[in-house]
């Protein structure tokens, strides 16, 4: 058993053995527990805590706690409760901890030691600390690749279950689609909002379509519909850039944006936005709008997040490029291909719509049947191309004078329905007499000869003197005969249950 003085100086080893010592990569030492627990020292230590971390042995020698200065203050109370209970149990102290060398730098040093009690109740730890550090590279490297093999397999599931889900969601439930790529998305970077904007095709305007906000973050979706971005200079020049370029923007730091984007950067500090990015979005091969995601903190982005999120963006792209096709079919299976009116696939649908709201809430409503007088006069005497001219412009007329709530169709050759929503059959008359009026004074030219054109119309009315229990059938039906009555009277005028009726 070596003994010691009481200065902490060796006096039993032999001076053969501090050489050995100080060939030793790691440092070995004596630790010494008082037996009340409140004093800590190093009988021994190898001269290399010099060279490694700048301590003097000398030091150590007379107080242990000296190490505590070279010890990170994140690991010191871990190392203090592992030697705890070493002593208590008499177990091998092995410990992990960081240590600062003499250049500054934390390395990694593990303790290996075994206990020994001694007679006067004070605890003996004979070990060495060794610099594991590169062992720890290696440990961190393989963890980062592992992490980072776990993030790439776990983004390309999550790709793959998304385009899974577009593939096989049902036309009419895009926005429902859209919506759970953007919550999926928001999640899974976890970022605090995740947003698509339509840009308007003169640049002019940005609309929010869809977007996700993390539980407790305001959304902006209501705030942010047809908003006006040519006083946002440096915004529009990004959005330029976006659409002629395909650039991606990247705000890393809101409070550092250049003080041209001076009315940016107060919108989206009001906004709680710390750092941002916008990824264009491609309709008919051209950017249509952008994807993006907003922090409200400041976080470190992936080396690679404009990487990946370009490829959520493709995703989205595909998808609205497959509703635009889908909506074109639709269209074209709905519209009349040469006015571009709906046709009686979409009239009669739309029809029930209108006598449902009138079963329940007694909503009255109006049916107009037009039909261009002589029209077959047009087409013999002077073309089939002047004929679809002048399909197209009394396809004008029609539209100039009904709104938006109406249904405008083509209902076969020369024949137009218009189903006036929430009007009574007074207003409908009115209405229908302002078309032909239109008709009568309008300028039909074809190859510079001037076409005289009249119409004429049967309306029929839920709500008034025609059937209390209606089906479009009936209602088209009624029209027709009272277009007749029409014909009948001469031409250039309505008739409805009262009759005829002319300017």
């Amino acid at each position: 058993m070596p003994r010691f003085d009481d200065d902490g100086a060796q006096s039993s080893f032999p001076d053969l053995f501090p050489k050995l010592a100080s060939g030793v990569p790691g440092v070995l030492f004596i630790y010494q527990q008082s037996a009340d627990g409140l004093r800590y020292r190093y009988p021994f230590v190898s001269d290399r805590v010099r060279t490694l971390f700048g301590l003097e042995p000398e030091d150590l020698h007379r107080d242990g706690q000296v190490v505590s200065s070279v010890i990170h203050p994140e690991d010191i109370g871990g190392v203090a409760a592992s030697i705890t209970e070493s002593a208590r149990k008499l177990t091998p102290w092995q410990h992990q901890a960081r240590m600062r060398l003499v250049n500054g730098d934390y390395h990694w040093f593990e303790s290996d030691s075994v206990p020994e009690l001694q007679a006067d109740g004070s605890v003996l730890w004979y070990g060495q600390f060794n610099d594991i550090q590169p062992f720890k590279d290696l440990e961190f490297s393989l963890r980062e690749s592992e992490a980072e093999f776990s993030f790439q397999a776990g983004f390309q599931k999550l790709i793959a279950r998304l385009s899974s889900d577009f593939i096989t969601c049902g036309f009419g439930n895009i926005d429902q689609s859209i919506n759970r790529v953007l919550e999926a998305i928001g999640q899974f970077f976890g970022v605090d909002r995740a947003y698509l904007y339509r840009i308007s095709d003169q640049r002019t305007e940005m609309t929010n379509t869809h977007e996700w906000s993390r539980d407790g973050v305001e959304p902006l979706i209501d705030t942010q519909q047809q908003v006006p971005i040519d006083t946002f200079t440096w915004w529009h020049q990004q959005i330029d850039q976006m659409v002629e370029t395909n650039r991606l923007v990247f705000v890393e730091n809101v409070a550092e944006l250049p003080e041209e984007a001076g009315p940016e950067k107060a919108l989206l500090t009001k906004q709680g936005v710390c750092s941002m990015f916008c990824v264009p979005v491609r309709t008919r091969g051209m950017v249509s709008g952008f994807f993006g995601v907003d922090s409200l903190s400041p976080r470190e982005w992936r080396t690679d997040q404009a990487d990946l999120l370009i490829i959520v963006s493709g995703l989205l792209s595909g998808v609205l490029e497959r509703h635009r096709l889908e909506e074109e079919l639709l269209n074209q299976s709905i519209r009349d291909p040469l006015t571009g009116l709906h046709n009686r696939r979409y009239l009669y649908p739309r029809l029930d719509e209108m006598i449902a709201l009138w079963n329940r809430e007694q909503q009255p409503f109006a049916l107009a049947l037009f039909d261009i007088d002589h029209f077959k006069v047009v087409n013999d005497t002077l073309g089939h191309l002047a004929g679809d001219y002048v399909l197209r412009e009394f396809t004008g007329i029609l539209l100039e004078h009904t709104r938006a709530m109406d249904v405008v169709a083509r209902f076969g050759g020369e024949e137009f329905v218009v189903a006036f929503s929430a009007t009574d059959s007074d207003a409908a008359g009115a209405l229908v007499n302002r078309i032909i009026k239109k008709v009568r004074h309008y300028d039909f030219v074809v190859d510079g000869q001037k076409i005289p054109l009249t119409v004429s119309a049967g309306v029929a009315a839920v709500g008034g003197d025609d059937a209390a229990d209606p089906t479009p059938e009936m209602l088209i039906g009624s029209a027709d005969n009272r277009l007749y009555l029409a014909k009948e009277a001469g031409r250039d005028c309505f008739a409805n249950a009262s009759g005829p009726s002319r300017l």
